[in-house]
């Protein structure tokens, strides 16, 4: 890739125990992917080393909702800027920030006695002993440290730090020198590092861990101050619904970050609907982009076309881009780029003089969100053919999708195309809202919250669903809940107010009309002018992409030709006045020019739902 190239490295990603894959960003923001969970969550006590000092063997409190990780944990953060309390209690001594001391009432009691306070930054480099025994002994663990991210506005102040499974604790470990442990494999299960755990799966794990705390085995070496349940939004996998973990794991990235600042620029050239998502939604998300995780460890899937030694002694990396480029390396050109197939492409490292160890591919395949990403060029095989057609279809003029896919698909034609052609994948974009169904809840076939599509046709008409559709704030990136009444006042509002006025009109004139404007009544003059005001406003709408502003200026113009021109000009088409039967002849005539793409004219009938049929010309 032109910049941000792919790159593997071992970070902590979502990860889905049951599928037995990492997900990236863009999967774990998806509508629905949080959900109401409630969890375990556990205040431990764990006891502070320092000689001297009247904080030694005192009990630093942490708070977790995930008790699975406590057998893990490295170290113990805190803000160095926070006020923290020395805590006396029936002999034992506490510390926690002085802000949640009011949270621990029911432990501590409502007016505790506060040996002193004092500054966050006077416990760093303090040792402590961990909650359970399995890596006592671990290299430069079980410190306390500093990190920003530590708040006062639930827990104790003070942060326990398992971290293989906290992306922000890491980074705190990473910087302190703390090698990570990940005693949970791909299955989401306790190895046999943990041995009271070892093959149970993690949220399984939970209530034994917390059983073991508050009866105090002899491999928990922590205190249980406290257990109850939380109640809390949580992540699950968009393709099994069940919850996810955090977890290190090898995976390979794009490096957004590299290029994140270009891609805000570019986004300045794409002409958003509703326009607010420029700088909003999709700016935002932007502005924040982190380094994409292209890899899953599934078996379905593009494989990774990146070839690497299996032997760390003679370390080399093959990335390849075309069959020609496959053919020249193995020797034979693949009929089938899919694994199993691909897999057997191995060959001898030429990076080793011993000629012992092999080319082999990565068993990973690619994030199907790069290859929706891919579209616009893979769609035509460029650079490999079309090169013309594609550069001179590309960016493509306009796209469509709900708002949810600014951290989907808009997003990673976004990256790509800045990475590969530092230039927007698409010019226009309408980002519209979720239909949901009559109870409030996304429109899904298995709850069949929606109204019998068939039957709506036979009753409303085609043209009445689709108006609704479009004149909804659906367009404008607002959600849509589609009920039987709304469809029906669609048909009030404009289909049947047009239709009546064709109909009055082929009653009451005499005579086939003519297209004219010379009329000299006022009343003429006006809705003349005002269907020309039509003709303006509903071009410069449907050219903006502003559909339901389109629906809303035809929906006004028939509340004017209906309910004040027809109105107030019955007496002079009774008489059979030219100038009336002709202005309103013409009005039509525009009308029905004007706004097909949004409604099916009079002259072709209004659907099951309205009477008869007609002609306008």
């Amino acid at each position: 890739m032109g910049q941000g190239s792919d790159l593997p490295g071992f970070r902590v990603l979502w990860y889905c125990w049951h599928d037995g894959t990492p997900l990236s960003a863009t999967e774990t923001k998806m509508d629905d992917v949080y959900l109401d969970r409630q969890d375990p969550a556990v205040t431990v006590g764990l006891r502070l080393h320092a000689p001297g000092s009247d904080l030694d063997r005192a009990l630093a409190l942490v708070w977790t909702t995930t008790p699975w990780t406590l057998p893990s944990n490295l170290a113990m953060a805190v803000h160095p800027d926070v006020e923290y309390a020395l805590v006396a209690v029936d002999g034992e001594r506490y510390v926690l920030a002085s802000a949640r001391l009011g949270a621990y009432a029911r432990e501590l009691g409502e007016e505790p006695d506060v040996m002193r306070t004092f500054r966050g930054s006077e416990l760093l480099g303090l040792s402590y002993t961990p909650p359970f025994d399995f890596f006592t002994g671990w290299e430069n663990a079980h410190r306390v440290l500093a990190a920003d991210y530590v708040t006062t506005e639930d827990g104790t102040g003070l942060v326990h730090i398992a971290p293989a499974f906290g992306e922000e604790d890491k980074v705190v470990t990473d910087a302190a020198g703390i090698p990570v442990v990940v005693p949970v494999d791909s299955k989401g299960e306790f190895d046999e590092r943990v041995p009271p755990y070892a093959g149970m799966q993690v949220f399984d794990a939970n209530p034994h861990i917390i059983a073991d705390l508050k009866r105090g085995a002899p491999h928990a070496l922590g205190v249980l101050l406290r257990h109850e349940t939380y109640d809390h939004p949580y992540p699950h996998c968009w393709r099994c619904g069940n919850p996810l973990i955090q977890r290190a794991v090898d995976s390979w990235f794009v490096k957004v970050t590299e290029f994140r600042d270009r891609m805000v620029e570019l986004n300045q050239q794409i002409t958003w609907v509703p326009g607010h998502v420029k700088d909003g939604q999709f700016g935002k998300w932007l502005e924040n982009a982190i380094d994409w995780s292209i890899s899953r460890n599934r078996y379905w899937g593009s494989p990774i076309p990146v070839w690497m030694s299996d032997d760390p002694a003679y370390p080399r990396v093959d990335v390849y881009g075309s069959l020609d480029e496959l053919e020249r390396d193995f020797g034979v050109r693949p009929t089938d780029l899919h694994r199993p197939h691909v897999d057997d492409l191995t060959r001898p490292n030429p990076d080793d003089p011993t000629g012992k160890s092999t080319m082999r591919r990565v068993p990973e395949v690619l994030d199907c969100w790069f290859e929706s990403g891919s579209m616009p060029f893979a769609q035509v095989h460029y650079p490999f053919e079309n090169a013309e057609w594609f550069e001179d279809h590309y960016p493509g003029d306009f796209i469509v999708e709900y708002n949810g896919q600014t951290r989907g698909w808009f997003y990673t034609l976004h990256v790509l195309a800045t990475a590969l052609f530092d230039r927007p994948s698409f010019r226009s974009c309408v980002a519209h809202g979720i239909v949901l169904g009559d109870d409030g809840q996304k429109m899904s076939k298995s709850r069949k919250n929606y109204p019998d599509v068939n039957e709506v046709f036979e009753r409303d008409g085609s043209d009445a669903m689709r108006w609704f559709l479009m004149a909804s704030p659906i367009l404008r990136g607002g959600n849509l809940v589609v009920t039987e009444q709304g469809i029906r006042e669609g048909v009030r509002q404009a289909i049947l107010p047009l239709w009546n006025t064709w109909y009055f009109l082929s009653l009451y004139a005499g005579r086939r009309g003519v297209r004219r404007t010379d009329s000299p009544h006022v009343l003429d003059r006006y809705v003349l002018a005002r269907t020309a005001a039509l003709v303006d406003e509903l071009t410069a709408a449907l050219d903006g992409y502003d559909i339901a502003g389109a629906c809303e200026r035809v929906r006004d113009h028939a509340e004017t030709l209906t309910n004040w021109y027809v109105r107030r000009s019955r007496d002079r088409f009774w008489a059979g006045d030219d100038d009336a039967i002709d202005t309103l002849h013409t009005v039509l005539e525009v009308t029905c020019r004007v706004a097909p793409r949004l409604l099916r004219s009079p002259r072709s009938g209004s659907g099951r739902g309205s009477p008869g049929s007609g002609r306008c010309t």
